[in-house]
């Protein structure tokens, strides 16, 4: 494997491992880490060490991808492999998925350094860790053992971060034990093979083995190679862990369709979604910073002047003080005439009916009707509603004339 891997894989972590003062030591599994305990090697040298089949990352959740009725397909086999400290995606249901795929002819390779309840119950195995849960870099770095193969003599050592992991208990009559290792003097299980249906599940406590740390070492890449050998060579399904599934873990294993899943299924779709969105944004943020604030309607103040008149007016009414009323109409009219026209209103003759409709725009009759209709309502002592109602049409029909 080493041979035929790239040359510039080996120089970046040559320089990421010996020209970094702080060197990232945690355990990410990630297969774009080229960190020492990442897997960037062995996603891109799958493909050589299943002869050059194709090697397809998913780019969604493994659930996902086994709903399509052609990847369930009996004529395309092919390798599932996860390699991961704790696969936390691989719930219930999509174990579950994971084993029917394997029924059906294909296999499905878990390198973990803990497995699922559900797991260890379909496939009736159990796992034991001797080392408890330990995260420290440095006490890590003091777990060292031996690796072995079946019918292999040859021992792979690694000097560290690896954890006493082990099958306990397998069940003899579905399960062959294909590698061992040996840590604090005691040997165990470490790497089986358990049928199921038609294909077979193989299982490795050990996913640190497969990290770019030890593939830079021909040893220890030899070993990765002689435990992937016991694979058919087949296409392989790299599953990085990065994704969740759309189905609703509340309302049972039927998939929950999203809207926007078409547009991330098409590239293309997907940056024009980006596009409009960011389109959308400086809109809102340009189009923000251009309008002025606010303005606040201000009502205009009541006039309480003309609700007092319209109140006292109704009160005359109410007593039918006709006369009263008729009174302050003439004073009305005569004060408005007198700032208006400025024509002095002391004597009501025909000189001052000449100068008023002169000036108010009126005929000279219709002028002598209202000031003769004035003098007379003013001399009698009551008046009724009706000669009210005549003069205050004529004043009013008087103004709206000028």
């Amino acid at each position: 494997m080493i041979k035929r891997k790239s040359i510039y894989i080996l120089v970046i972590l040559l320089l990421t491992l010996t020209s970094c003062e702080n060197t990232n030591w945690s355990e990410s599994f990630q297969e774009r880490s080229t960190d020492p305990f990442g897997t960037y090697i062995l996603a891109n040298e799958l493909e050589n060490l299943f002869d050059n089949n194709e090697t397809r990352v998913l780019d969604e959740h493994i659930y996902d991808y086994l709903l399509d009725d052609a990847s369930m397909s009996v004529e395309n086999h092919a390798n599932y492999v996860c390699v991961k400290s704790y696969a936390y995606r691989l719930d219930d249901l999509s174990t579950a998925k994971i084993l029917e795929y394997v029924a059906l002819g294909n296999d499905a390779f878990l390198a973990l350094s803990y497995f699922n309840e559900t797991l260890q119950k379909e496939l009736n195995f159990e796992v034991s860790n001797e080392d408890g849960n330990i995260y420290n870099i440095q006490a890590l770095k003091e777990l060292d053992g031996n690796l072995y193969l079946k019918d292999k003599s040859k021992s792979y050592y690694y000097d560290r971060n690896l954890r006493n992991n082990y099958f306990e208990t397998i069940d003899t009559t579905t399960t062959v034990v294909l590698g061992t290792q040996k840590a604090k003097g005691v040997t165990n299980p470490n790497f089986i093979k358990i049928k199921h249906g038609l294909g077979y599940v193989f299982l490795h406590t050990q996913p640190i083995a497969f990290t770019n740390y030890y593939l830079l070492k021909d040893e220890n890449a030899a070993y990765v190679e002689q435990v992937f050998s016991y694979l058919p060579d087949r296409d392989i399904i790299l599953d990085t862990q990065r994704h969740r599934s759309t189905y609703n873990q509340n309302k049972g294993d039927r998939p929950k369709k999203f809207a926007l899943n078409f547009f991330y299924s098409n590239p293309s779709l997907k940056w024009s979604l980006y596009v409009a969105f960011f389109g959308l944004l400086l809109f809102l943020f340009l189009n923000a910073r251009r309008k002025q604030r606010a303005i606040p309607e201000l009502k205009p103040l009541k006039n309480s002047t003309q609700d007092f008149t319209h109140t006292i007016a109704n009160l005359y009414l109410k007593e039918e003080n006709h006369k009263n009323l008729v009174t302050k109409k003439i004073t009305y009219f005569l004060e408005k005439v007198r700032s208006l026209y400025h024509i002095d209103t002391q004597n009501l003759n025909d000189s001052f009916v000449e100068k008023l409709a002169a000036k108010s725009g009126n005929t000279e009759h219709t002028t002598k009707y209202l000031i003769n209709t004035i003098i007379t309502v003013n001399k009698r002592s009551q008046c009724s509603q009706d000669e009210l109602i005549r003069l205050n049409t004529l004043i009013e029909n008087f103004f709206k004339n000028k």
